[in-house]
């Protein structure tokens, strides 16, 4: 029943800072010298009267703080507003956004179930060439900006014909059978998820190696082995839940990092996801848009960090909610 509590107390505490951050966006982007609505201008596709609706929406004629206002009510309500192609942004947001949690959460699964043995592997194995190799190879990886290895990803692809180039299914994905969609879904997630997943690895592995090293050379773990506990009973069952507690603190931001982090690989791949979404919005100045992809991923920050410290409490029993 407390985690229930503490899972609503923290749900409480999270609206004022999605408030806050809703608030700032919104100021900093209509201090901006653009018109929210030029692009839309632009575009002889949209009427008027589609024009003249999105004006009255956002209350253009009216003071700041009353458009803020009118678009903080309209979005709760689920009227996010035109994009500058005349789509409605919460249609391109709904057909996007469940791709990209797809995609980040087979690269936090993959990059998790890999780093966390080879981290305890490596400290385990410390000064070894097993150790030496993993800290060369994370090192390597983490110096590769993740938009380089997809473009490499890509070639690779491309040269032998193993991996598909772009999207998430096949031209004739309607015609397969159930067993047949998900493996080609899944046939069109492999390089994007192994593009991410290895640069993420990267950095959770020696997060994890230092980790384990500090817990390893802790005197109650010292106490331990000197009373005749066995060394794998040891590692496993005392030191990795102490030192995967900091890990699982790092869940919460790279959940939400991934939003931003994948939209290079999404754009490379052309992975119809969130991430090359936003980026398109930017460089079109579609200013609906970006503000409605800017709350979402303070939404999935605060929902990443409630998740870790759930997890947090569940592996740590000296947490009190």
């Amino acid at each position: 029943m407390k985690t229930w509590v503490y899972i609503i107390k923290r749900i409480l505490m999270s609206l004022p800072i999605l408030f806050m951050v809703t608030l700032l966006s919104f100021f900093l982007i209509r201090l901006s010298p653009i018109d929210p609505l030029a692009q839309m201008k632009l575009n002889p596709s949209i009427s008027a009267q589609t024009i003249e609706q999105e004006t009255k929406r956002l209350g253009l004629d009216k003071p700041v703080i009353v458009q803020y206002g009118l678009w903080l009510k309209n979005f709760i309500k689920g009227n996010m507003g035109y994009c500058t192609d005349n789509t409605k942004v919460s249609t391109k947001i709904k057909t996007r956004i469940l791709n990209t949690l797809l995609l980040s959460l087979f690269t936090i699964f993959f990059s998790w179930i890999i780093a966390i043995p080879i981290g305890v592997l490596a400290a385990v194995n410390y000064n070894t060439w097993f150790d030496k190799l993993i800290t060369v190879l994370s090192s390597v990886f983490m110096a590769v900006p993740s938009f380089f290895f997809a473009i490499l990803m890509l070639l690779f692809a491309q040269k032998t014909g193993l991996f598909p180039l772009g999207g998430l299914t096949s031209s004739n994905f309607s015609d397969m059978t159930i067993l047949g969609q998900i493996k080609d879904v899944l046939w069109h997630l492999a390089l994007p998820v192994f593009v991410l997943t290895t640069i993420s690895l990267s950095s959770l592995v020696r997060q994890m190696r230092a980790n384990m090293l500090d817990v390893l050379n802790s005197e109650y773990v010292k106490f331990a082995i000197a009373k005749g506990v066995s060394f794998k009973k040891v590692v496993f069952k005392h030191a990795l839940r102490n030192a995967i507690n900091p890990i699982i603190t790092l869940l919460g931001f790279e959940f939400a990092g991934l939003l931003s982090g994948a939209a290079l690989t999404e754009y490379v791949f052309q992975y119809p996801g969130l991430g090359k979404l936003i980026l398109e919005a930017v460089m079109q100045s579609d200013i609906n848009l970006v503000m409605a992809s800017l709350v979402i991923g303070s939404f999935m920050l605060i929902l990443g960090n409630l998740i870790a410290d759930i997890l947090l409490k569940l592996t740590d029993p000296r947490v009190r909610v």
